[in-house]
């Protein structure tokens, strides 16, 4: 099996443009959490309000209180759609970022292999600085986790406080 350098250079292209799509997708994902975490926002706005409505008009009809918690839990669970659908997202996103890097580093292992009247130290550096490059992808993507866990949870605290007091 004859690997020729343009060949390596060509997939090593190939998954670099890859990477970028999904840190392009990744990027995407950010903006949409940002959006979903500023819609929380405005619903927790909301909320305060009628909790102020409520106060100045304390005999409102009983009917109309449980309209607008309908709506609200409707939204709240939209919300909850839109997460578990990011979350899957980008749970996808991270196994292809991690199947390329994979294929990227066994290219360049075959690449060196095949040139190894080269000096092993570069070898060993190009190892490092792969790890490295892996490492910031999978860090990103951690963090990305952790913020979209960060909105569910406010979500989650949100819904259970409003949910036991409308009873």
């Amino acid at each position: 099996m004859s690997c020729t350098i343009e060949k390596v250079l060509a997939d090593a292209k190939s998954l670099v443009e890859r990477l970028r799509e999904h840190d392009s997708a990744a990027e995407a994902l950010i903006e949409q959490t940002t959006v979903l975490n500023k819609r929380v926002e405005a619903m927790k706005q909301y909320q305060d309000e009628i909790q102020e409505l409520n106060e100045v008009a304390r005999h409102r009809p009983r009917s109309t209180l449980v309209l607008g918690i309908q709506q609200e839990n409707r939204q709240i669970r939209e919300l909850q759609q839109e997460n578990k659908e990011l979350r899957t997202s980008l749970e996808e996103h991270q196994s292809a970022l991690e199947l390329i890097m994979s294929k990227y580093r066994e290219q360049m292992f075959r690449l060196l292999m095949a040139s190894k009247k080269d000096d092993p130290s570069i070898i060993v550096n190009l190892k490092e600085q792969h790890s490295k490059d892996l490492q910031t992808h999978v860090d990103k993507i951690t963090e990305m986790t952790a913020v979209m866990k960060n909105v569910q949870l406010k979500l989650m605290n949100n819904v259970v406080p409003r949910n036991m007091t409308g009873s």
